[in-house]
């Protein structure tokens, strides 16, 4: 990647190794992990993490988990699972054809 250039790529790749943090968290403990035991122990400690959007917009109890790039997480109560998702715009400037 050129110097200067934006990695969304590697953004959504930090977002899902954070997913895979919590998952591992909750096998790991063999028990129902609720979702604010989760943020204590996997998500708070994150830098990725934008702290003051994701209690403003994170929601009670918390279902999205903001980043300060354009992605975050988002909790798939069907599954007991969070998964990425973009919230914010991405550059067009960065984005390549692929």
């Amino acid at each position: 990647m050129a110097e200067g250039t934006v990695d969304y790529y590697a953004m959504v790749e930090e977002a899902w190794q954070l997913s895979d943090a919590a998952r591992d968290y909750v096998k790991n403990a063999g028990r129902d992990v609720d979702n604010a035991e989760l943020w204590d122990k996997v998500f708070a400690a994150s830098p990725l993490l934008d702290l003051e959007r994701t209690r403003a917009e994170g929601g009670q109890p918390l279902q999205k988990i903001f980043f300060k790039n354009p992605y975050g997480l988002q909790y798939r109560a069907d599954h007991k699972d969070w998964i990425p998702f973009r919230h914010g715009a991405l550059d067009p400037a960065y984005l390549q054809a692929i």
